[in-house]
């Protein structure tokens, strides 16, 4: 259930992040509202998963190397944002990190 919890967490940030850069400055009432709601839901969720005994180290490592790995490739496919090579080679960085995270982890 933590990991469940914790992929909703991603989830929550990952959606008020996309909305962050729509909001254009908070000048946008709606898009300012569903930034604020996706980061309280994803802080939320992300505490309930830490009370189910996920690591903070490992959990928060997760969390933000998700979101900005998805928050990369979100921009370089719907907001015409650059996607060079190095910044392919930091997703996957990114992602490999997470990995070792889970793995060792693993008990």
């Amino acid at each position: 259930m933590a990991w469940l919890l914790l992929a909703f967490a991603i989830a929550s940030e990952v959606l008020a992040t996309s909305a962050l850069k729509l909001s254009n400055g908070f000048t946008h009432l709606g898009w300012t509202l569903i930034v604020a709601a996706g980061y309280i839901t994803s802080f939320i969720l992300l505490a309930q998963a830490l009370k189910l005994h996920l690591e903070v180290g490992t959990a928060y490592a997760i969390w933000s190397g998700a979101g900005t790995a998805a928050i990369a490739l979100i921009g370089a496919a719907f907001m015409r944002e650059t996607l060079t090579p190095l910044k392919i080679g930091g997703i996957l960085l990114i992602i490999g990190g997470v990995v070792v995270l889970n793995l060792a982890g693993a008990h």
